[in-house]
């Protein structure tokens, strides 16, 4: 089968490798319809993504049609062939002091397919049983926005949004879209905020954002007047940019809790004095559950959250290899770009 690789940071290329063989017992078979591209097959792509070794088969965005089966004795399967799934790509130990808390996205042995193994980018893959969630209702391509979808739901609940409360949500990239879904689907009063004015106008067009603001200096005098001087209660921080990330504070209440959901690979410096003066409770939120997946999904097809705004570019599998680096620029505008296999 034709698969794409990214041997070094700028290079992906087709190869041929073999069909996998029948699953394993616990595995199941699948045939990949839809890739989600999202930050991190760019950041991979550049050569920025941590945890990342090459060569690699990037693709964790996926919906999947299954195949085959093979249950154990002791587990029955969870799908059936010709089922229809998204793929939690998380492969946890189950085992670990995480995985005993059911806190199996920040594993200790943590292995993310796409990352730190093979991952979507061919036709089929071998994929265990419990990490396929199946949905009647839903669209390949709607699956393929799953895994992406969880992430925004699962930092949402970190700090536990409530209604009422004012969220500031910096960076609207992907992800940070998909914690604003979430924070408004707790009944929270958005506030968005970003450097690329297109990013901005998604928010208000198709999000219904009121406030979505271009960061400059003046941004925390916005965010003190739009909040009357209490500032926000919940910052979210989407951008991954240490800059961003250590200035995060200055759009903070006092009592607020400041969660980053993008992540940098090197050190970063808060103000003590300022952490210390709001009595700040910092989270960090990654990955997501299998509980995340089930609800994402149930909310996706009670139509509580509406995917119709968010795929604008499709590829095909065989243009992948050119067309990818056209993807990076922002004169490109994509929010979540498809991959059809």
């Amino acid at each position: 089968m034709q698969t794409i690789v990214l041997t070094e940071p700028g290079h992906l290329v087709f190869d041929e490798r073999p069909v996998p063989a029948d699953p394993p017992p616990g595995h199941a078979l699948v045939r990949v319809h839809r890739v989600g591209a999202c930050g991190t097959d760019f950041h991979a792509y550049r050569g920025r993504q941590t945890f990342f070794t090459y060569p690699r088969i990037l693709g964790h965005e996926l919906g999947v049609e299954v195949i085959a089966v093979h249950p154990t004795p002791d587990a029955p399967s969870p799908v059936a062939v010709g089922d229809h799934c998204a793929i939690e790509p998380y492969l946890y130990c189950g085992k670990c002091i995480a995985c005993r808390q059911g806190r199996t996205n920040c594993c200790v042995n943590m292995q993310v397919m796409g990352v730190h193994v093979d991952g979507g980018m061919r036709p089929y893959l071998t994929v265990p049983l419990h990490h396929l969630h199946p949905s009647q209702a839903l669209t390949l391509d709607q699956l393929a926005l799953v895994e992406m979808l969880t992430i925004g739901a699962h930092a949402v609940d970190r700090p536990g949004t409530a209604e009422g409360e004012t969220v500031l949500v910096l960076g609207v990239g992907p992800i940070g879209l998909t914690v604003i879904q979430f924070a408004q689907a707790a009944g929270a009063r958005i506030l968005a905020a970003d450097v690329d004015e297109r990013r901005l106008a998604f928010c208000r067009e198709q999000l219904g954002v009121e406030h979505a603001l271009l960061v400059g200096d003046a941004l925390a005098d916005q965010v003190r007047d739009l909040t009357d001087g209490d500032m926000a209660t919940v910052v979210f921080d989407a951008t991954g940019n240490p800059a961003s990330m250590n200035g995060s504070l200055r759009y903070l209440a006092n009592a607020g809790r400041l969660v980053f959901v993008g992540h940098h690979p090197g050190d970063l410096s808060l103000n003590d004095a300022e952490f210390h003066r709001r009595e700040t409770t910092l989270y960090g939120s990654r990955n997501s559950t299998a509980r995340d997946f089930r609800r994402v999904i149930a909310l996706m097809e009670s139509g509580q959250v509406d995917t119709t705004p968010w795929i604008t570019h499709r590829l095909a599998f065989a243009q992948v290899v050119d067309a990818f680096p056209k993807l990076l620029s922002p004169e490109a505008g994509v929010i979540k770009a498809v991959i059809e296999v």
